[in-house]
């Protein structure tokens, strides 16, 4: 292993990077979108939607004068699924832990409601390695606003030259162009390599098992 090659901080997102909880996510859009008496979009147009905020998701269902109850009705409503058939994605642990042996700080920044990140982060296993976890509705930022990431790399403390973002969606690849930050895409969630290095990632991969290749892990 090249130790050099590391970077001196890591920054995850969170779905469709480290977890696959697709499924709950769309049950709960579909409960939401529901109760405004309209018809539920199909699981791939809510899946290509995922990445950025909340209210941009719903915006795409939902006429303007409803997003904000309906964000308030998300919010109460996603925890009673958020456990349903969650996946923690193949390399994702692995990797966490080997960087953590390297002495390699790690952060969680998601869009997720960050209470239900911190969740997630707990019953997955990923808090044994990584204490900072901040998400929607911790600050009044979110990704991709380079004010959201100062926030995250501040309450890591220490002064950071080399900054990967491992994600998965345009939404992140803007985020590490926001902070200057390298992006390291991977296809995991519903973008192709192809539509991430579009997007301006650094580097795409199919899983996160060939980041661990390529950093000789």
């Amino acid at each position: 292993m090249n130790k050099a090659s590391l970077p001196d901080l890591v920054l995850w997102d969170m779905d469709g990077t480290l977890i696959d909880q697709t499924d709950s996510i769309i049950r709960c859009y579909h409960e939401v979108i529901q109760s405004f008496g309209h018809s539920k979009p199909t699981p791939l147009e809510i899946k290509r939607s995922l990445g950025g905020p909340l209210t941009h998701t719903l915006s795409l269902f939902l006429p303007e004068d409803s997003i904000e109850e309906a964000r308030i009705l998300f919010k109460e409503t996603f925890p009673k699924y958020m456990f349903e058939g969650i996946i923690v994605l193949e390399g994702a642990l692995e990797l966490i832990e080997q960087l953590n042996i390297q002495g390699v700080p790690q952060a969680i920044i998601t869009n997720k409601q960050g209470m239900n990140a911190r969740a997630v982060s707990k019953r997955c296993g990923f808090d044994r390695y990584i204490k900072v976890c901040i998400g929607n509705g911790d600050n009044r930022y979110e990704k991709p606003q380079l004010e959201f990431t100062e926030s995250v790399v501040q309450a890591m403390g220490g002064e950071y030259n080399n900054i990967v973002l491992i994600g998965d969606s345009p939404t992140d690849v803007k985020t590490a162009i926001n902070y200057k930050a390298k992006c390291y895409a991977v296809a995991t969630g519903s973008h192709t390599k192809d539509e991430l290095i579009e997007a301006g990632a650094n580097k795409a991969f199919n899983n996160l098992n060939e980041i661990i290749q390529l950093w000789e892990l």
